[in-house]
Order: C-alpha cells, then sequence, then structure tokens
C-alpha cells in the first residue's frame, strides 16, 4: 500500500496499521465472492482477518465504508481497460483482433473484480449515488474512448450509422459486455455456450464499432 493511511479518529496509520488495514480490506473482499452483501457482518471480517471489532472500527466505520474503499480500488484499476481501444486499428484483420483483446481484457477484468462489480451494480440499481458514481467511472474508462474511435473512424467517413451518437453506441456496447459478464451461467443455460461468447461479443463489437463484419 502507498500513501498516507488515516484512522476514523484521524491518526496516520503506521507501517503495521496500514498492513492490518488491508488485511481487513483483502479478507471483505473475499467474503463477498461468497456472501451476499448486507449478510457480511464487522465481527465477520474481524475474525476472518485475525482481529477484533475494535481493530475494524479504527479503520472503517462500518461494512459499507470499506466496501466502497474497495470499489475505488476497482475504478483505479479499471482505468487500464482504456488501453484496450487506445490508439488501436480497427481496419482489417487489426480491428478484428482489437475487438477480440478488447472482448477478452473485458471479460478478465470482470472476472477478477466480479463479487465488488455485483456489489456495485446493487447500490446503483437501488438508487445509491455513490455507487452510480463509481460504476459510471468504472464504465468510463471504456465508453470514452471507444466513443473517440467511433468519432474518429466517422471523420473518415468509414463507419455507417452516422445519426446515432458515438457515445450511445460505445455506452450500449459496454453495457453489453457488463451485462454478459454478470450471467454467464444463466446464458449458458439458454444454450449459449462460453466458447461461443467471446466471438459473439467481438463480432457485434466490431460491428457496433465500424459498421462492418470483422474479416476473417
Amino acid at each position: 500500500m502507498t500513501g498516507q493511511v488515516t484512522t476514523v479518529d484521524g491518526r496516520i496509520a503506521g507501517r503495521r496499521g496500514q498492513a492490518t488495514r488491508q488485511k481487513l480490506l483483502d479478507c471483505l473482499g473475499k467474503m463477498l465472492g461468497t456472501s451476499p452483501y448486507r449478510d457480511v457482518r464487522v465481527i465477520d471480517v474481524a475474525r476472518k482477518a485475525g482481529t477484533s471489532p475494535a481493530t475494524f472500527y479504527q479503520y472503517f466505520p462500518d461494512v459499507e465504508a470499506a466496501v466502497l474503499e474497495i470499489a475505488e480500488g476497482t475504478v483505479k484499476e479499471s482505468a487500464e481497460l482504456s488501453q484496450l481501444v487506445a490508439d488501436r486499428s480497427w481496419a482489417g484483420k487489426a480491428g478484428r483482433e482489437t475487438a477480440e483483446e478488447l472482448v477478452d481484457g473485458f471479460l478478465g477484468f470482470w472476472r477478477k473484480h466480479d463479487a465488488i462489480l455485483r456489489v456495485i451494480d446493487l447500490g446503483a440499481a437501488e438508487g445509491d449515488r455513490r455507487f452510480v458514481r463509481i460504476r459510471t467511472r468504472v464504465q468510463g474508462a471504456l465508453v470514452k474512448p471507444l466513443a473517440e474511435s467511433i468519432e474518429g473512424l466517422r471523420a473518415k467517413g468509414r463507419p455507417s450509422g452516422q445519426d446515432v451518437s458515438p457515445a450511445a453506441v460505445a455506452g450500449s456496447l459496454v453495457t453489453m459486455l457488463a451485462a454478459v459478464s454478470a450471467q454467464p451461467k444463466s446464458l449458458q443455460a439458454l444454450g449459449a455456450k462460453q466458447a461461443d461468447l467471446k466471438p459473439a461479443l467481438a463480432q457485434l463489437v466490431h460491428l457496433g464499432v465500424t459498421g462492418r463484419k470483422p474479416v476473417k
């Protein structure tokens, strides 16, 4: 952990305190993967971390504050999603590879952060503005550069759909990727095999960005 960390009462945490705080966050993150968000209690997190509730309260006022801290960490990592699009070619074989790598990278990011992303979606769906802002920042890391790519292609007269907002197209594509990432088991139950999802998504992304199917 880098940077200055303070306790709830404003004291600066030392190296040992920072390590304890991070351990609490790590344990909470693992618990979110196996327990419903609102069923997680401070005493359970503290016990899993090998410490006491009193220690937990030194760093976080409640479980929700710790969850938001984990969510902020996910936002920081989501910034790397922009690299899947920035300065990438959408022409010919390179364009197909861009679409495939974008899909693969996004699905990998979602798998890594699945537990906290589900909590973020839940909070956002319930209208909690803190979670809405976080979800917007996570998706924005990919929506913004993707919209810029669409605008750049349109400026060269390449893709169709000139009457559709690039931001709307990019937002729709990212929302589609997030929805598929969040419910793979449901899609499999409907007959969509996991091995078939990536190429299907890559084709839809390429079509949405360029107006054309990817070359084989």
